[in-house]
Protein backbone atom coordinates (compact mmCIF):
# COMPACT_ATOMS: atom_id res chain seq x y z
CA UNK A 1 0.00 0.00 0.00
CA UNK A 2 1.27 3.61 -1.25
CA UNK A 3 0.03 6.45 0.79
CA UNK A 4 0.28 9.98 -1.37
CA UNK A 5 -0.43 13.03 0.27
CA UNK A 6 0.03 17.00 -1.75
CA UNK A 7 0.02 19.67 0.44
CA UNK A 8 -1.24 22.65 -2.01
CA UNK A 9 -0.90 26.79 -0.58
CA UNK A 10 -3.46 28.59 -2.58
CA UNK A 11 -4.01 32.49 -2.74
CA UNK A 12 -7.88 33.93 -4.04
CA UNK A 13 -6.76 37.10 -5.48
CA UNK A 14 -10.36 37.82 -6.36
CA UNK A 15 -11.80 36.86 -2.78
CA UNK A 16 -13.48 40.11 -0.86
CA UNK A 17 -14.75 38.02 2.10
CA UNK A 18 -14.10 34.53 3.69
CA UNK A 19 -17.84 33.81 1.79
CA UNK A 20 -15.93 34.38 -1.70
CA UNK A 21 -12.94 31.91 -0.60
CA UNK A 22 -15.09 29.36 0.43
CA UNK A 23 -17.40 29.02 -2.39
CA UNK A 24 -13.97 28.90 -4.84
CA UNK A 25 -12.28 26.59 -2.07
CA UNK A 26 -15.55 24.17 -2.60
CA UNK A 27 -15.96 23.94 -5.79
CA UNK A 28 -12.24 22.82 -6.21
CA UNK A 29 -12.69 20.02 -3.05
CA UNK A 30 -15.64 18.94 -5.02
CA UNK A 31 -14.38 18.59 -8.44
CA UNK A 32 -11.01 17.09 -7.30
CA UNK A 33 -13.33 14.50 -4.78
CA UNK A 34 -15.19 13.84 -7.73
CA UNK A 35 -13.01 13.50 -10.57
CA UNK A 36 -9.98 11.65 -8.57
CA UNK A 37 -11.50 10.11 -5.71
CA UNK A 38 -8.95 11.72 -3.35
CA UNK A 39 -10.15 12.91 0.24
CA UNK A 40 -9.18 16.89 0.09
CA UNK A 41 -9.71 19.01 3.55
CA UNK A 42 -8.30 22.32 4.22
CA UNK A 43 -5.16 22.19 6.97
CA UNK A 44 -4.43 26.01 7.50
CA UNK A 45 -5.79 29.50 6.85
CA UNK A 46 -9.26 29.05 7.82
CA UNK A 47 -9.68 32.51 9.21
CA UNK A 48 -7.56 34.16 6.23
CA UNK A 49 -10.06 35.17 3.37
CA UNK A 50 -7.39 35.18 0.45
CA UNK A 51 -4.89 32.19 1.66
CA UNK A 52 -5.58 28.24 2.29
CA UNK A 53 -3.68 24.98 2.32
CA UNK A 54 -5.44 22.12 1.10
CA UNK A 55 -4.12 18.49 1.92
CA UNK A 56 -4.79 15.91 -0.89
CA UNK A 57 -4.56 12.41 0.00
CA UNK A 58 -4.74 9.37 -1.77
CA UNK A 59 -4.03 5.69 -1.62
CA UNK A 60 -3.17 3.20 -4.15
CA UNK A 61 -1.37 -0.31 -4.30
CA UNK A 62 0.68 0.86 -7.21
CA UNK A 63 3.18 3.44 -7.32
CA UNK A 64 3.07 5.32 -10.52
CA UNK A 65 -0.67 5.57 -10.26
CA UNK A 66 -0.87 7.31 -7.12
CA UNK A 67 2.08 9.20 -8.79
CA UNK A 68 0.22 10.39 -12.03
CA UNK A 69 -3.37 10.52 -10.04
CA UNK A 70 -1.22 13.23 -7.52
CA UNK A 71 0.02 15.66 -10.68
CA UNK A 72 -3.20 15.45 -12.41
CA UNK A 73 -4.84 17.08 -8.67
CA UNK A 74 -1.77 19.69 -8.95
CA UNK A 75 -2.46 20.39 -13.02
CA UNK A 76 -6.47 20.61 -12.00
CA UNK A 77 -5.35 23.31 -9.08
CA UNK A 78 -3.60 25.18 -11.50
CA UNK A 79 -6.25 25.41 -14.38
CA UNK A 80 -8.56 26.60 -11.72
CA UNK A 81 -10.39 29.70 -12.30
CA UNK A 82 -10.10 32.65 -9.70
CA UNK A 83 -7.02 30.36 -7.64
CA UNK A 84 -3.70 30.79 -7.31
CA UNK A 85 -1.44 28.04 -6.66
CA UNK A 86 1.55 29.39 -4.56
CA UNK A 87 3.19 26.62 -3.78
CA UNK A 88 3.05 22.28 -3.42
CA UNK A 89 4.69 19.68 -2.12
CA UNK A 90 4.14 16.10 -2.88
CA UNK A 91 5.09 13.29 -0.54
CA UNK A 92 5.04 9.59 -0.97
CA UNK A 93 5.02 7.33 2.41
Amino acid sequence: MVIGLLTLDLHFPGARSLKDKRQALRSLETRLRNRFNVSVAEVEHQDLWQRARLAVVSVNTDHGHLESTLQAVEGEAYHAREIQVLDTQREIL
